[in-house]
């Protein structure tokens, strides 16, 4: 079945629908103590932290979009429940992450959000919502319609930054790599003679957030292959892909192929990696520093 612009603009209002919904349920526990468990199978204290909360708003979310896979022949892939393989039989699937940045929610610091996309069966995000309940801010994207904030057309200045602040969104886990510093000096130097007027590292954010903030302002977020499990997963990338392509931002594999979201043999992404810029320069002399 081939989606047409007007099934994906029904879903699309589906799946924002779903992202505020989850959201509002989320930000009733900001100030709440909540049951936190332990996942197995990851890499980061990031990845395997779970709480009720990321499962009732998963709930939240499937009680809107459940009636659309029957409606539109879709799949399902969410984080909080297996990966039945669905995705590689029907032409697109839902990719969800009720909570992404649960760790932030637990230490009630912003950087968690609700991520939902729809993806083509080649692995090509078509619909991307995201939605902040600390900043109850709304993004959203169509594949070749644009992107919107708060639902309203949006156009963020990426080209210069020239001036301007430069931020390293890292997962906090990279402090601990063997290349940490050795990288974070050479990103110095880079900001440094790109013109940038101040070089700082971010990394209390979930993966979703670190993606979208390079649209508020001028950065960079990667995740290195490695052979590895872990790297991020699926869901992690699949809505921001949308949004930051459509934003004229750069979204890619470590090697600069389009992100693999519909993995055959895995939900993680460590076999490309993932890179992340404003733009194409920032990338490129990412790509350059992280090579070497």
């Amino acid at each position: 079945m081939i989606l047409t612009s007007k099934d994906l603009d029904t879903l699309c209002k589906k799946a924002i629908e779903a992202a505020c919904c989850a959201g509002e349920l989320i930000s009733t526990y900001t100030n709440k103590n909540v049951l936190v468990q332990s996942k197995k199978g990851v890499d980061s204290l990031a990845s395997q932290v779970v709480t009720e909360v990321d499962v009732k708003a998963q709930g939240k979310i499937l009680e809107i979009l459940n009636p659309t896979l029957s409606e539109f022949d879709l799949a399902l892939l969410t984080e909080e429940s297996a990966d039945n393989g669905s995705r590689f039989t029907k032409d697109y699937f839902w990719c969800i992450d009720p909570m992404d940045g649960t760790l932030a929610f637990t230490e009630k610091t912003p950087g968690y959000a609700v991520s939902i996309a729809l993806v083509a069966k080649d692995g090509e995000s078509q619909i991307g919502v995201v939605f902040d309940p600390v900043k109850n801010i709304l993004y959203h994207a169509i594949k070749g319609q644009g992107t919107y904030k708060n639902e309203q057309p949006w156009h963020p200045d990426l080209v210069s930054g020239s001036g301007k602040s430069f931020i390293w969104h890292m997962d906090r886990s990279f402090l601990n790599h063997s290349k940490y510093s050795s990288i974070k000096i050479r990103l110095e130097e880079f900001v440094s003679k790109a013109g940038f007027s101040s070089f700082t590292s971010q990394k209390n954010a979930g993966a979703v957030l670190n993606a979208i903030w390079l649209l508020e302002n001028f950065g960079c977020y990667f995740k290195l292959p490695k052979p590895t499990s872990g790297g991020g997963s699926l869901w992690d990338f699949a809505a921001t892909s949308c949004i930051i392509n459509e934003a004229n931002a750069y979204g890619k594999s470590f090697d600069g192929s389009p992100l693999d979201l519909n993995r055959p043999d895995s939900t993680f992404m460590n076999h490309k990696g993932a890179l992340y810029a404003s733009n194409v320069f920032i990338a490129k002399n990412i790509r350059e520093i992280l090579n070497n």
